[in-house]
């Protein structure tokens, strides 16, 4: 029995059984597989991390260790889970997802092909293809627009002023393509000309900016942001 092994039996009893040594349970396997590994999703949105608790890097530090000092043999990999701000579902849904979890992929895919089947009406946001149906039907809005009706949308019932847009839609841009406030607000009026019957879904809050609230015609369909190596 190595030191940290004994170490955790003596801070924590009740762990004694779970690194007690166990016969493997019998695993059925498909035929002409092998097992490799084992993948641990975990869901932990910085936000929920308490004042004083480890940080994320700390905490997949010591889960390393663990590994290490556990089964000497193996390899580990981690990486961190990105998603767009204000995305609804678990953590570890979202963390699923966005690495590419065959089971979570799968799973979204047939959301989004019976998002698709039963939207006789209304409004599709598809995030990953960076598109809006209106009807089943996909509206001609510019890369701009898209992004401005995407910023909102995920940033459901929070009022939205133009200078908010202006620093997060084109703090890349040189200051003469910088817009002004004025014209943000055609950006916003194309964008409702383009949206039709549905382009009350993009309020305006006079001497404010706009906002989006909750509506019963449309449907989002989220994406999995890219996961760079973290740790």
């Amino acid at each position: 029995m190595n030191a940290t092994t004994q170490t955790l039996r003596a801070a924590r009893p009740d762990l004694a059984a779970d690194l007690a040594p166990q016969s493997a349970p019998e695993r059925r396997v498909p035929e002409g597989t092998e097992v490799r590994g084992f993948a641990l999703y975990v869901g932990l949105a910085d936000d929920k991390i308490a004042d004083g608790d480890p940080k994320l890097g700390a905490i997949v530090t010591r889960i390393k260790q663990l590994v290490a000092e556990l089964a000497p043999a193996a390899e580990t990999y981690a990486a961190v889970a990105l998603a767009p701000e204000q995305t609804g579902g678990r953590d570890v849904d979202v963390v699923r997802l966005a690495l590419g979890d065959p089971a979570a992929v799968a799973r979204q895919k047939q959301h989004e092909a019976e998002e698709q089947d039963h939207a006789a009406s209304g409004v599709i946001l598809d995030l990953s293809r960076k598109r809006v149906l209106l009807d089943n039907v996909t509206a001609a809005l510019t890369f701009r627009e898209f992004e401005l009706l995407q910023y909102l949308v995920l940033r459901e019932g929070r009022t939205i002023s133009r200078e908010e847009l202006i620093a997060a839609l084109w703090s890349e841009g040189s200051d003469e393509e910088v817009p002004s406030e004025r014209t943000i607000d055609v950006h916003i009026r194309r964008l409702r000309v383009k949206l039709a019957q549905y382009q009350d879904i993009v309020r305006t809050v006079r001497g404010t900016g706009y906002r989006f609230d909750r509506h019963a015609d449309v449907a989002i369909l989220h994406t999995a942001a890219p996961s760079p190596d973290a740790f």
